[in-house]
């Protein structure tokens, strides 16, 4: 079977930067299934953005090795989704675009920065997408426009074609509106990839099972305490609950170094993005520049025009972790913040298989509520730590609501142990009806 999928969405939700009215697809596992990609990945012939002025109109000649592999097997990519400008973001309102709404309360956000391709899922406009996440971007969303979004270990699948944030951190990974479609579009997306030099061959080939029997789940005091909602902690320890009448038991277990953990990676991404972003002046990648001017000066003026404020707030910051002498007073201390929030993880492993624990601090936050950059900064204190490790973590949905948003319940693994996470997700999905 092979043809076209005519995509004509309503949007109501600003979702979609770019929609494809046409979308081919071919024979495969997912023949005619239409698939959204967040718009910092890669689409041979498909405007790719990254949610930013800067690269409007561009459009990649060759497609990432996600997006090759689900041509590959049938899927109909319709559009790229909406997106925090570069993956900037907690809200999806850094974007050049405009921000998405969240499906649930379009009053709301929707999270971030795979807002987009959250709120596409969660409204029904397509089954599954991708996103990305660097600090929480996958799972932030899905908490918050209640959906599942995965963040598979690093290195699990290939970054090839993906416009880099933050390299040591970020990791493609899926979103869909239950997990048995979440392990299928794994099943696609997770194989070996050599221009991928952090990648490891292990593909994935799994069928989710509810047996956890047996299962021992890590729940580490850190992840409730100061700055947790106590009625989305009670839901999440409600959810835990589940899993413990399911054959599941609980374990006591410590992540000291949660403490530096947000600082840690705020350090770290920002001083990744300002190398990163560099190649956006005008010559390499962006608008043409006004050649006639000295390079400094129409570099700045490029980059102050067409880059948001969040974008270059994040680059001053790296910049300056990164500088003469500032580079091993920052930059170093939270590289060792890292390997010890990761040897952490390591210990908590020993006496537990799963570490479980609330997604997101709160539930969706109204539009324009955080107006400050560091409460937007604080939000991410339960994802990180994630992306830090470089394991596999995952957020389903609560059974349970606050005020009638939906709430996530984030579950943790070992390294290359994204089956068992997903087994876990499973588990409690099915025990809970969904």
């Amino acid at each position: 079977m092979a043809g076209t999928l005519e995509f004509s969405p309503d949007d109501r939700y600003n979702a979609f930067i770019t929609t494809c009215k046409e979308a081919p697809f071919s024979d495969g596992v997912l023949a005619g299934t239409p698939i959204a990609v967040k718009d910092n990945i890669s689409t041979a012939g498909i405007e790719t953005t990254c949610g930013s002025r800067i690269l409007e109109g561009y459009v990649p000649p060759y497609d990432a090795h996600v997006v090759e592999l689900l041509r590959r097997e049938g899927a109909a990519i319709v559009g790229k989704t909406n997106m925090d400008e570069f993956g900037m973001g907690t809200t999806t309102e850094t974007s050049a675009f405009g921000p998405t709404t969240n499906p649930i309360d379009t009053s709301r956000v929707p999270g971030g920065s795979s807002g987009g391709s959250a709120a596409a899922v969660a409204a029904g406009l397509v089954p599954m997408a991708l996103g990305t996440d660097t600090g929480g971007s996958i799972r932030c969303p899905a908490a918050f426009c209640g959906i599942v979004g995965f963040k598979p270990t690093y290195g699990r699948v290939s970054r090839y074609g993906l416009i880099a944030y933050a390299n040591s951190l970020e990791q493609i990974g899926p979103m869909a509106r239950n997990v048995e479609e979440i392990s299928r579009l794994l099943s696609v997306i997770a194989r070996y990839d050599p221009r991928d030099s952090t990648m490891i061959d292990r593909p994935y080939k799994h069928q989710p099972s509810v047996d956890i029997e047996g299962l021992r789940i890590g729940v580490p005091e850190e992840y409730f305490g100061e700055g947790v909602d106590a009625r989305v902690a009670e839901t999440v320890r409600d959810a835990i609950s589940v899993l413990e009448e399911m054959g599941a038991r609980t374990v006591q277990v410590s992540i000291p170094g949660m403490r530096y953990a947000l600082a840690a990676y705020y350090v770290i991404c920002t001083g990744e993005a300002s190398s990163n972003l560099a190649r956006f002046d005008g010559l390499r990648y962006g608008p043409a520049v006004d050649t006639r001017k000295p390079w400094h000066e129409a570099y700045r003026e490029i980059r102050q025009e067409k880059f948001g404020a969040e974008v270059r707030r994040r680059i001053m910051l790296g910049t300056f972790a990164l500088s003469a002498g500032y580079a091993g007073r920052y930059y170093a201390k939270a590289q060792i913040a890292r390997r010890n929030i990761k040897e952490d993880f390591e210990r908590a492993f020993r006496s537990a298989d799963i570490i479980a624990g609330p997604t997101m601090p709160t539930v969706a936050f109204r539009l324009g509520e955080k107006t400050d950059p560091l409460s937007l900064y604080l939000s991410d204190i339960l994802t990180v730590p994630a992306n830090l490790a470089g394991i596999p973590a995952i957020s389903v949905p609560c059974a349970g609501s606050v005020d009638g948003l939906p709430v996530g319940l984030q579950l943790m693994g070992r390294r290359f142990e994204d089956e068992r996470v997903i087994d876990a997700a499973y588990a409690y999905e099915q025990g809970v009806g969904r």
